[in-house]
C-alpha cells in the first residue's frame, strides 16, 4: 500500500507542480484516498487527473476521465487561497538633461575639456558639440558637468522653459513627481527642469504651462542664433525656430492638452455654393485665433493650430514636396506660412467684395489670381493691388493691329497688366505734391527710380500655373514617401510650351513654331502664346514692369508665388527659376530672382466644369471690377480693356519728358513697337534669357506677329 502511494506520488508532483489536492473518504472500512489535479493548457483547455489507489498491493493508478465530487472543506480550502501581491513599483526618475538631449540628438561626444581647484574638490570642465556650436559646463564631478553642458545646448534650440512642457507638447509621458517627498534626491537629475527656474512653479499632481512669445529670438550664450537643422525645425529669421508637434495628434487633440476645456465658436461661412468656406475661431487669454476651411472640423483645426503656432510655436511639418522655398533674398519680413495664408485671405476676401460676396454671374472662375504689397514687417498693413480670373486666351481672328485687345486673360498674365498699370499710377503721384506717398524714389545718381526698401510684391495664384509647373501628377509618390522629381531629366521637363487657342491646357513648342505670321494667323492658323509658367518664369529674369516701364525705374521682382493648390516645391521651383539658372552676362540692375514659394494650409477645391469665357480685372483705386470677354480681347460692348496695350502706352507717353530716365537719351518713340526695341538694356536681357532656353534644349520663345505692334495713339 505504502509502495503504490509512493509510485503515485511522483505522478502527481509531474502533472501539476503547482497545486495538489488530497482528501480522503468519509467511510469506516478506509476507502482509499483520492486526489485531483487541474492544469489548464491553453486558453480553453482543461485537463483533470484523478489518482486512486486500490488496497490490493502491486495494482497500478488507474485514471477516471470524471472528476469526482470535492467536499465542503477542500471547496473552501482553494477559494482562500491567498493571491500573490504585485510590487508597488517606486518613483519614477525624470528624464535629465542628458537623456533628454541624447533622444533629440543621439550620438553626440562629450569632450574632457579641463580639471581646476584642490584634489578633495576639484572642477570638471566637460563640452559638446550641437548643430556646430560648443557648449561647456562644469561641475564637481564629470556626470555633474555634462549634465550642464546638455543643459545649456538644450536651452540653445529648445523654445520651452521647462521639460515637463516640452515633454508635454512632443507627446512624451510626463511626470509629476512629488517634489515634497524625501524618497529621492532630485538635485542632482533634475538639472534640466531648473533652467529659466523661478518662473515656473508646479502643484502636486498638475503641470503648468508657460507660454513663450514666437516673436522671441533664440539666444545662446555668446549672444549669437543658433543655426537650426534642416528636417527638425523650420527656419525663420526672426523668429525661434519652430518644433514639429507629435505625429498622431492633431492640433485640437494637442491644444486641449495644453488648454483644457476650450470653446470652438462658429464665425461665418462664405464662399461660392461648390466651394464653401467656414470660419471658426478660439480665445485663449483674450487672444482670438480663426481658422477657415471647407468643413467646420477643418476650421477648428486650422484654428487650434494658429494658436499653437503663436502660443507655443508649434508649427506641423509640411508633407514632402510641399515644403516652402525660401527667397535668396536674405532680407525676407515674413514667416512663409504666416505671409502665404495671410496674402490668399485677403485675395480672396477682395473677390468676395467684388462680386457681392460670391452672388455675381462674375464669381464663376477657374483660376484666381491677386498682387498684395507689403511694407514692412506689418503682414497686417497689407494692401491687395490687383485681382483677376480667367483661362482662355483671344481667338486669332480678334487680334487688334492697334492694341485695343488682350491676347492673354489667364488670370495670372491679367493680374501682372494690372500690376504695370498700378506702377504707373505711382509714377504720377510722384509728380504730384503727395510724391512721398509714392511707392517710388529716385536713384542716386539721379537717373531713374526705383521701388522705396520696405516694399515688396507678393502673386498669389489658385492653381499652379499652365505649363511645366503644372506637368506632374500631384497623388503620385516615389519610394517611401519621397516627393521629388525622381526623373528630373526627362524630356517634358522644363520644356517650353504654348496655350491653346480658344481652349485650356498646353503644349510643348515645335521648332518650325518660333516666328508667327499675322496673315496666316487670319487665315486659319492657330494663335499660339507661351504658357504661364514660362512667362513667370521670364519675369524673374526681366521683372515684372516690362520694356516700356524698363525706360523709367530698375527692374521690379515678385518677392513671393503663392499656390491656393496643385502646390509642389520641386516643380515649381523648376519652372519659375532652375530651368533658367545658367543664365549669364545679364546687363546691370538685371538679375535671376529667386522668390519665396510656398503654398497654403487650407488648399483650394478645385474647379470643375467648364471654364467661362469672361476675364476680370480690379486695380486698386478702381470703383469696380472690369469684365472682358476672353475669346475677343474686349469687353462686351466692344470697347478695349483699361490694360490694354494702347491704354498702358497712353501713360508711357505721358510721362515722357517729364520725368528722368535710366539712360541720358530721353525715348521720343514713333510706336508702340519702337518704344520697346528702344529699351536697350531689357532687349539685352531677354536675349540672354531666350539664349538659356535654346542653349539647354528647352525650345525656342513663340513670338506674336510684329504687326500687332506697329501702332501710335
Amino acid at each position: 500500500m505504502a509502495e503504490a502511494r509512493e509510485d503515485v506520488k511522483p505522478i502527481m508532483e509531474t502533472n501539476n507542480p503547482a497545486s495538489i489536492i488530497e482528501g480522503t473518504s468519509g467511510d469506516q472500512n478506509g476507502s482509499e484516498a483520492s486526489g485531483e489535479v487541474k492544469e489548464n493548457i491553453g486558453e480553453h483547455q482543461e485537463q483533470s487527473v484523478v489518482m486512486e489507489t486500490s488496497d490490493q498491493e502491486g495494482k497500478e493508478p488507474e485514471r477516471n476521465l470524471k472528476r469526482p465530487l470535492e467536499d465542503e472543506q477542500n471547496s473552501m480550502n482553494l477559494r482562500q487561497r491567498p493571491r500573490k501581491r504585485k510590487k508597488v513599483p517606486g518613483p519614477v526618475l525624470p528624464k535629465n538633461a542628458l537623456m533628454q538631449l541624447n533622444e533629440i540628438r543621439p550620438g553626440l561626444q562629450f569632450k574632457f575639456m579641463s580639471q581646476s581647484g584642490p584634489v578633495h574638490a576639484p572642477t570638471f570642465v566637460m563640452s559638446v558639440e550641437v548643430n556646430g556650436q560648443g557648449f561647456e559646463g562644469q561641475g564637481t564631478t564629470k556626470k555633474k558637468a555634462k549634465l550642464q553642458a546638455a543643459e545649456k545646448a538644450l536651452r540653445s534650440f529648445v523654445q520651452f522653459p521647462n521639460a515637463s512642457e516640452a515633454h508635454r507638447a512632443m507627446g512624451r509621458q510626463i511626470v509629476n513627481s512629488d517634489f515634497t517627498s524625501d524618497a529621492m534626491d532630485l538635485s542632482d537629475v533634475c538639472l534640466f527642469n531648473t533652467f529659466e527656474s523661478g518662473e515656473m512653479q508646479a502643484k502636486e499632481g498638475e503641470v503648468c504651462i508657460q507660454e513663450q512669445p514666437a516673436e522671441e529670438k533664440v539666444q545662446t550664450q555668446n549672444g549669437t542664433s543658433p543655426e537650426v537643422p534642416v528636417g527638425s525645425f523650420t527656419p525663420s529669421p526672426t523668429v525661434r525656430a519652430p518644433l514639429s508637434p507629435p505625429t498622431g495628434k492633431n492640433p485640437i487633440m494637442l491644444l486641449n492638452e495644453l488648454r483644457p476645456g476650450l470653446k470652438y465658436e462658429f464665425v461665418s461661412e462664405t464662399g461660392e455654393s461648390h466651394a464653401k468656406n467656414f470660419v471658426m475661431s478660439v480665445t485663449i487669454d483674450g487672444q482670438t485665433f480663426t481658422g477657415s476651411a471647407r468643413n467646420k472640423k477643418m476650421a477648428k483645426a486650422r484654428a487650434a493650430q494658429a494658436a499653437l503656432a503663436k502660443i507655443y510655436n508649434l508649427v506641423p511639418a509640411p508633407p514632402p514636396g510641399l515644403q516652402s522655398i525660401p527667397s535668396d533674398n536674405s532680407s525676407s519680413l515674413h514667416t512663409p506660412q504666416v505671409l502665404a495664408d495671410q496674402v490668399h485671405k485677403l485675395v480672396l476676401t477682395k473677390f468676395g467684395e467684388l462680386t457681392d460676396n460670391f452672388t455675381s454671374p462674375y464669381a464663376r472662375r477657374k483660376v484666381l489670381a491677386g498682387v498684395v504689397m507689403t511694407r514692412g514687417i506689418e503682414i497686417s498693413d497689407a494692401k491687395v493691388i490687383c485681382v483677376s480670373t480667367g483661362t482662355k486666351c483671344i481667338n486669332g481672328e480678334y487680334m487688334s493691329d492697334q492694341g485695343l485687345a488682350l491676347n492673354d486673360c489667364h488670370a495670372e498674365i491679367v493680374t501682372r497688366r494690372s500690376l504695370v498699370r498700378y506702377l504707373y499710377t505711382q509714377l504720377e503721384l510722384y509728380l504730384t505734391n503727395e510724391g512721398d506717398k509714392s511707392i517710388f524714389m529716385p536713384r542716386e545718381d539721379g537717373q531713374g527710380y526705383k521701388l522705396r526698401d520696405d516694399v515688396q510684391f507678393h502673386l498669389y495664384i489658385s492653381t499652379s500655373p499652365c505649363g511645366d509647373a503644372r506637368i506632374f501628377s500631384p497623388h503620385e509618390t516615389g519610394a517611401e514617401g519621397e516627393a521629388t522629381d525622381r526623373h528630373p531629366n526627362r524630356k517634358a521637363r522644363g520644356q517650353l510650351r504654348t496655350k491653346i487657342e480658344s481652349g485650356e491646357g498646353t503644349i510643348p513648342v515645335k521648332p518650325d513654331s518660333a516666328i508667327q505670321t499675322w496673315d496666316g494667323i487670319l487665315q486659319g492658323e492657330r494663335l499660339l502664346t507661351m504658357s504661364c509658367s514660362d512667362k513667370i518664369a521670364r519675369w524673374n529674369v526681366l521683372g515684372v514692369q516690362g520694356a516700356l516701364l524698363s525706360h523709367f525705374i530698375e527692374p521690379v521682382y515678385i518677392s513671393s508665388i503663392i499656390l491656393g493648390s496643385l502646390y509642389h516645391a520641386d516643380h515649381l521651383s523648376r519652372a519659375v527659376y532652375n530651368r533658367v539658372s545658367d543664365i549669364e552676362e545679364l546687363p546691370p540692375l538685371f538679375r535671376l530672382n529667386k522668390p519665396l514659394l510656398s503654398g497654403i494650409s487650407n488648399t483650394e477645391s478645385r474647379q470643375p466644369g467648364k471654364a467661362p469665357n469672361f476675364s476680370i480685372n480690379w486695380t486698386l483705386l478702381d470703383e469696380g471690377m472690369e469684365v472682358i470677354n476672353a475669346m475677343t480681347g474686349k469687353d462686351d460692348y466692344g470697347r478695349p480693356s483699361r490694360i490694354s496695350k494702347h491704354d498702358l502706352y497712353r501713360h508711357f507717353k505721358q510721362l515722357c519728358g517729364r520725368i528722368s530716365s535710366l539712360s541720358e537719351d530721353e525715348p521720343k518713340p514713333l510706336f508702340y513697337g519702337d518704344a520697346k526695341v528702344k529699351s536697350l538694356i531689357y532687349q539685352k536681357a531677354k536675349a540672354q534669357m531666350y539664349k538659356t532656353f535654346q542653349k539647354a534644349g528647352l525650345g525656342t520663345w513663340v513670338e506674336k506677329p510684329i504687326e500687332q505692334d506697329q501702332f501710335d495713339l
